[in-house]
């Protein structure tokens, strides 16, 4: 034998050899190679790349130019075929690929798909693309694990902001108006009006009572991935937060008028609607037109699926082509009254948008304002 044929025989076992090898290193590592050609409109899949979705024994996957594609999830279809057709069409380097692909039990596996053009035509056009599959369905669900982490974390910790600012907000009103009706009580000149704010102290004290105990169910609530709600009568609730605005409405000789059948009631979070009438029913006597007698009108429309609360006052109004876009944001103010904080009506949409509500509103200024708040009737799950 010349030395020539030799040394061919010898470079071919040793490419064979580096073959065998390189195809068990794949299939150790489970990574599977795919082969596209173009010019004959076929595909391979190695053993591995089968395997993925449960098809290594199965010789005649593949056959079929569309096995694959057709077992990528709807959703992932689109970006899946025009990924690939952006690199062969030169606009991507590489093509690089992550979509869902049916299993042969049924479920899906998530798979990173890589890919190259190793030759083309006298046009330029690709003919042959060889890429990898790499089963990362482990990766993936860990990915939207630690995402749905994230994402809860961020809830419960608006949800803490938001009960800071309910604590700071209510506790805050409440000390205006201990501070008030003591002025008010060393401006009286007889024991009657000195009686009448020590009254209005009492109501008062047990209002502040109430809402340090709200406060309390609320970082009961805060603490659990769902609202707390019951079934609550819609009236009484109404009722409730007026008699503890008595003073209040008294000293601003205010005329409200409830529009509210009995037999209305929400399965709601009591501590949330008792605040979102407080704040609403405050702003209303707060920003009064200084030419009239504040008036408010609450009415309501319970219907099968919903219901829809009106609260409207003929207070000053609010300029909606220059606010209306801030009017729910922290700290955002539109009047020059000094005790505005720019937090009321930012938990108040907070509150009705954590129970699936949404609130609009209506304002012409010189005119009054009108709060449109709508919440789904929601079953209590036993």
């Amino acid at each position: 034998m010349s030395e020539l044929l030799k040394g061919i025989l010898q470079d071919s076992e040793t490419n064979h050899f580096e073959d065998v090898k390189w195809q068990l290193a794949l299939e150790i590592s489970k990574v599977g190679i795919w082969d596209f050609n173009a010019a004959t409109n076929q595909v391979y899949f190695s053993r591995p790349s089968k395997a993925i979705i449960g098809f290594e024994d199965d010789d005649t996957f593949g056959q079929n130019i569309n096995d694959w594609n057709d077992r990528v999830h709807p959703e992932d279809r689109e970006k899946y075929f025009q990924d690939f057709k952006d690199h062969v069409n030169g606009l991507k380097p590489i093509y690089e690929n992550k979509h869902r692909v049916l299993h042969k039990d049924g479920s899906y596996r998530w798979v990173l798909d890589r890919g190259r053009y190793i030759e083309k035509n006298k046009f330029g056009e690709a003919t042959r693309v060889l890429g990898t599959h790499v089963d990362i369905t482990d990766y993936a669900n860990n990915e939207q694990k630690v995402k749905e982490t994230l994402d809860l974390v961020s809830k419960k910790n608006i949800k803490l902001q938001n009960f800071a600012h309910i604590v700071t907000h209510n506790l805050k009103q409440h000390a205006g108006n201990f501070e008030s009706l003591l002025e008010f009580y060393d401006e009286a000149d007889s024991e009657n009006e000195k009686l009448e704010m020590l009254n209005y102290m009492k109501t008062l004290s047990k209002s502040l009572s109430k809402t340090i105990n709200n406060l309390s169910e609320i970082v009961s609530v805060q603490s659990k991935p769902d609202l707390d709600i019951e079934k609550t009568n819609l009236r009484s609730t109404i009722k409730s937060v007026l008699k503890d605005l008595e003073y209040l409405i008294s000293e601003k000789e205010a005329v409200i008028d409830v529009y509210v059948k009995d037999s209305c009631h929400l399965t709601v979070n009591r501590s949330y609607l008792y605040s979102i009438f407080q704040n609403l029913i405050t702003n209303g006597l707060k920003y009064k037109h200084p030419n009239r007698i504040p008036e408010i009108l609450i009415a309501s429309d319970c219907l099968p699926d919903r219901t829809v609360i009106t609260i409207k006052d003929n207070g000053i109004g609010i300029d909606l082509n220059k606010f209306g876009k801030h009017m729910f944001e922290l700290y955002k103010t539109f009047h020059n009254n000094p005790d505005a904080e720019g937090v009321g009506l930012y938990l108040v949409k907070n509150q009705i948008e954590a129970y699936g509500g949404t609130i609009e509103v209506e304002s012409v200024v010189d005119e009054g304002t009108t709060f449109i708040i709508t919440l789904p009737n929601k079953k209590i799950q036993y």
